[in-house]
């Protein structure tokens, strides 16, 4: 706690300086609404219950299609990196698919997949797929020679030396890709939903936009931000739990 509280000092100080900027120097409370009504508005939201369901959909949608990415990325990740030839047949076009804007695809996944959850989970999987793909490869292509020709000297197959060598040893830049991967996936559905989500919470922000609600976008971005803090944090929890279990091992 002692490690964070120059973090939580600054944070107090930066809000007490927001509070009084807008007070004080007349802002609009249309363009800047200030601290005290951001927390009242959020707490109406949560009171309400106005919250939970928007909070649920998107933490559904992020958790799909973090699911779907990774294990897509992961499992293209072993194979271009088992297979070289196939990885520099590929790979280009891997690259050129992670070029186009996402933002720019939405309205295709709408045609193709209708309104709803469906285009949103999409989109979330194709961000979170790249981070994973690329430090599996990274990971797995990278063990130390030695080791791997120890392995082929005791004769152990291809699976084998894949599965006690290749990706123990990868393990802590998967787990790396997995914490970036994890904080794409909360503004991939955020940003899905800007497209054509009717309910979650980048559905409310666009809604809170077209009535001008200031307040109300701010306290939407808090609870993202929360949330995403959030995952991250489980994130590392598990990373330290697998690799540590992976060195005792």
């Amino acid at each position: 706690m002692s490690a964070r509280l120059p973090s939580l000092l600054l944070l107090v100080a930066l809000l007490a300086g927001w509070e009084a900027w807008c007070r004080l120097g007349g802002v609009s409370a249309l363009v800047l609404p200030p601290p005290s009504a951001v927390l009242a508005t959020l707490w109406s939201e949560i009171a309400t219950g106005r919250l939970w369901p928007h909070l649920a959909v998107t933490a559904t949608e992020m958790a799909l299609g973090l699911a779907i990415g990774a294990v897509v990325g992961l499992g293209v990740g072993i194979l271009l990196a088992e297979f070289p030839a196939l990885s520099r047949l590929l790979r280009p076009y891997v690259l050129a698919s992670q070029l186009v804007p996402k933002l720019a695809l939405g309205p295709l996944f709408i045609i193709w997949f209708g309104f709803g959850m469906t285009p949103t989970v999409v989109i979330t999987a194709l961000i979170c797929f790249f981070p994973l793909m690329e430090n599996t490869l990274t990971g797995v292509s990278e063990v130390d020679p030695a080791r791997r020709e120890l392995f082929r000297m005791l004769g152990a197959s291809r699976l084998q030396t894949l599965l006690r060598l290749k990706l123990p040893a990868a393990l802590p830049v998967i787990m790396a890709g997995l914490r970036v991967a994890v904080v794409l996936a909360l503004v991939g559905a955020v940003v899905g939903e800007f497209i054509g989500g009717r309910i979650g919470l980048g559905a409310s922000i666009i809604a809170a936009q077209s009535v001008m609600d200031s307040s109300l976008i701010f306290a939407l971005f808090i609870v993202i931000t929360a949330l995403g803090m959030l995952l991250y944090e489980a994130v590392r929890l598990l990373e330290r739990r697998v690799l540590h279990r992976f060195s005792k091992g």
